[in-house]
């Protein structure tokens, strides 16, 4: 298992990245809007571009998500569809599930529930 340093963020989200057989995980915690989701993208991208057959995104510890971040989800999704990768998305809080079942993302993007702090697989 290979673990990526935290990506240099600002003080509202880190995106750390693990690495393992082949999948790629990025733990996200904090707020994802217009001025942090472009770093979301940058470790999605990257992550993507080491041709892992799975990524998840792990949005257990985001407190906020808007529009620039649903964005980001959404090319992440197209990108997973278009290399043959699987895209799972965890999220663990209201203000996430809403934002994504509001928008039809949820379903879309299969997005698994998880209880804060399980610590899901």
């Amino acid at each position: 298992m290979t673990t990526v340093s935290p990506r240099p963020t600002s003080d509202l989200l880190t995106v750390d990245t693990v690495l393992a057989d082949g999948a790629a995980r990025l733990v996200c915690a904090g707020e994802v809007d217009c001025s942090t989701a472009p770093d979301l993208r940058r470790a999605l991208d990257d992550a993507f571009a080491g041709s892992p057959r799975s990524v998840t995104v792990d949005l257990e510890a985001v407190t906020f998500l808007d529009s620039a971040g649903l964005s980001v989800l959404a090319v992440a999704h197209r990108t997973a569809d278009q290399t043959g990768a699987r895209l799972r998305v965890l999220v663990g809080t209201r203000a996430v599930t809403r934002a994504l079942q509001v928008t039809g993302l949820w379903d879309l993007l299969g997005v698994e529930q998880v209880q804060t702090g399980a610590g899901a697989a």
